[in-house]
């Protein structure tokens, strides 16, 4: 039986997302939300409409990516707060490895003495460590991942090729 291949660089070629991702790592944070698109815009329900195929849903996403990126990132930080917070198991455990790494960086080196004990810094890792990994495969954190992953791209996917470009532009490339 033949294997079936699927050509991934095909679609990710003409859908252009290296040189997305490029101009993200580049940019600053303020200057990435600078070009944030109002909320009448992002959710015109008068510009949603059925794409009439596949060319003009690639054409779509394309226009939309760079259109509403910043937009498209507010989602999907606003998805991983949701994911946090209805997953408060994983939540603690974030902030409890955050807070022990903290704590034990205050010691400076010291050994953690209380009145009946003394620990040393390798201890006290190794105790954050037994503690916070059996604790962090409990809170399914692949599960909430791919919920995420699924989630994010449903909704920007879904918003990118539903939202119709605006009419001045569908002139100018029709035009060339």
């Amino acid at each position: 039986m033949a294997r079936i291949q699927i050509p991934l660089e095909a679609l990710t070629s003409r859908l252009n997302l290296g040189s997305r991702l490029e101009g993200v790592r580049s940019q600053s944070l303020s200057t990435r939300f600078a070009n944030l698109r109002p909320i009448s815009e992002f959710l015109n329900l008068s510009r949603l409409s059925k794409p009439a195929g596949f060319g003009e849903v690639q054409s779509r996403v394309n226009y939309n990516l760079g259109y509403f990126s910043s937009n498209y990132v507010a989602v999907a930080i606003m998805l991983l707060i949701y994911s946090l917070l209805t997953n408060l198991t994983l939540l603690f455990d974030i902030v409890f490895v955050v807070l022990g790494l903290f704590a034990i960086k205050k010691l400076d080196g010291r050994d953690l003495e209380l009145g009946f004990a003394r620990a040393t810094t390798s201890q006290l890792y190794t105790g954050l460590f037994v503690v916070a990994v059996p604790l962090f495969i409990w809170a399914n954190p692949i599960g909430s991942a791919l919920w995420l992953v699924g989630a994010t791209g449903v909704s920007i996917l879904g918003h990118a090729s539903f939202m119709d470009k605006p009419i001045d532009t569908a002139f100018s490339e029709e035009a060339v």
